[in-house]
């Protein structure tokens, strides 16, 4: 078979190495190295060393088998036989999502597992279920946000094949299927990439290290390397779309950003396909050029995350104010994030100590992707609390009744739908020196939010990964089947009711009476009123 690989910093020689047999590569144009490489084809193991140095990972490897320090397996992406044919897509101005973690959604944590599980979801009636990050990351278990292989689908999980059942069994039963992918950083255990080019731009760093050069010496090939990923999850696993993680981490200056050349990447391929395809962007700017389309000077993507949805609710429901939730509280800023998803749009913002945001005229309800509950804001807790754990039964009703009836596009979180007991804590697997600074660093960074050291779960720590893994059998005891049944009907009457999807931001009054911790909200297309108590506790 034709090897090929971007190794611009290799001097002298690029060799593929199968055992004990090494073949070297001829060196072409701008950094790229190929030959044919007899007796190698798919199940084969192979590494590749340059200038003569130690045996590395395929950076476009499509299985990690033996980890992120092993070498490589070759994988034939035409071998799998897909059976969805007949899939067209979905909606998504008319979806309601369901993110899951394919570690701790299943007993068994892996894409198989989660098969078993498909049918829950379509009894509850969402539409799609949107992957957290499956690409190969260090150890057994962990959030997946510090993935390096981003070519090759955890082998803990399954591995390739195991994706493509996944993905083809949601199809199989009318689920769309969008995957959380990382582009704005790599994780630090098992990254080779620095030494086949110049993948990272050391000018800019972010919480998680350097990020990747979209826009210096060099910076064609990593661009190639993202958008062809990008590429392979759509076509040669059938996902719907991608979630692309924390893009205003993306540092790019060039006349046609990253985002805006995936954007038009994913228009023709959707083309090519005959389906619809999205890109979601996870974005703390509230900033509308994300979404607006390049002939408006924007990056074009379909949807935008938007956290402060979650913020302006939590802080009303709960009383917390420390960290981010400073920002908010008052039943006001609630009402606006029910009109508008966005609460800071050009006002003052006292956490920030500075202006902040812009308003989203001309977006539609379909632009914004809002939550109650996401990995993100039940694992930015000490132990990982769900909602539920800390308000009433009859809070988390309204919370699930005001999610499932906004203009926006709603997304569940694996377990909401019954109140699960079951914690979501950060976790990880790393080797002992690391796993320690990772631990003593989130207890430094949740002191923000006032909690002590040993009130923060152990991300280290198994019992921490196992706590988390859902607990299928408390779907049909008291209170938990109740909270089921809630959200089966709320998901129903959005299917059923004209005007009830998403809709132009216009579309929702809102009164708040802040002495009486009372809220009205009216959906003026679907005939809909409501009237409920948001009170802390």
């Amino acid at each position: 078979m034709r090897v090929e690989v971007w190794a611009p910093r290799a001097s002298r020689s690029v060799e593929v190495v199968v055992g004990d047999r090494r073949t070297a590569l001829d060196p072409g144009e701008r950094g790229s190295w190929s030959a044919e490489v007899e007796g190698l084809g798919p199940g084969g193991d192979y590494g590749l060393s340059l200038d003569g140095g130690p045996v590395r990972p395929d950076p476009r490897s499509r299985h990690q088998p033996h980890g992120v320090h092993g070498p490589s397996r070759v994988v034939d992406p035409a071998a799998f036989a897909w059976s969805d044919r007949d899939w067209r897509g979905f909606d998504l101005a008319r979806a309601v999502l369901y993110e899951l973690h394919v570690g701790t959604f299943s007993p068994e944590g892996t894409f198989d597992g989660a098969i078993a599980c498909l049918d829950h979801l379509v009894d509850l009636g969402v539409d799609a279920v949107e992957l957290m990050p499956v690409a190969e990351f260090p150890g057994q278990r962990g959030w997946g946000y510090d993935g390096v292989a981003l070519w090759a689908p955890h082998d803990a999980y399954g591995g390739p094949d195991g994706l493509r059942r996944l993905v083809d069994a949601c199809h199989a039963r009318g689920l769309g299927v969008l995957l959380d992918v990382v582009y704005n950083h790599v994780g630090p255990v098992g990254n080779y990439l620095g030494e086949f080019g110049p993948y990272f731009d050391k000018r800019h760093t972010s919480h998680w290290g350097p990020a990747l050069n979209l826009e210096g010496p060099g910076s064609d090939g990593v661009r190639s390397f993202v958008v062809d990923n990008a590429r392979m999850w759509l076509r040669d696993y059938h996902v719907d779309g991608l979630r692309l993680d924390a893009v205003h981490a993306l540092v790019d200056d060039s006349a046609v950003h990253l985002l805006e050349q995936l954007s038009t990447l994913v228009r023709a391929l959707a083309a090519e396909l005959g389906r619809p395809l999205w890109l979601i962007g996870e974005s703390d700017l509230n900033a509308p050029r994300f979404v607006q389309p390049p002939e408006r000077g924007g990056y074009g993507l379909d949807a935008t995350w938007a956290d402060e949805w979650h913020h302006a609710l939590h802080a009303a429901l709960t009383g917390e104010r420390d960290g981010y939730y400073a920002d908010f509280g008052p039943l006001a800023l609630l009402a606006k994030a029910l009109r508008q998803a966005w609460v800071y749009d050009g006002v003052w913002s006292p956490h920030r100590l500075r202006t902040f945001g812009r308003p989203p005229t001309g977006l539609h309800g379909s632009q914004f992707v809002v939550s109650a509950q996401n990995h993100d804001q039940i694992g930015n807790r000490a132990a990982g609390e769900r909602l539920g754990h800390l308000v009433s039964p009859e809070q988390a009703r309204t919370v699930a009744e005001l999610l499932l009836t906004a203009p926006f596009v709603p997304l569940l979180f694996q377990g909401e739908e019954w109140a699960a007991s079951t914690p979501f804590p950060y976790f990880t697997d790393h080797a002992p020196e690391l796993g320690a600074a990772i631990r003593d660093g989130r207890a430094r960074e949740f002191a923000a939010f006032g909690w002590r050291p040993e009130d923060v779960a152990d991300p280290q720590d198994p019992a921490t990964f196992a706590g988390a893994v859902l607990r299928w059998d408390e779907r049909d005891r008291p209170g938990h089947a109740e909270m089921l049944a809630w959200y089966r009907e709320l998901i129903a009457r959005r299917r059923r009711t004209p005007g009830l999807a998403t809709g132009p931001l216009d579309d929702v009054e809102v009164a708040v009476d802040e002495a009486d911790g009372r809220l009205k909200l009216r959906r003026r297309a679907a005939g809909l009123d409501l009237e409920v108590r948001i009170s802390p506790g």
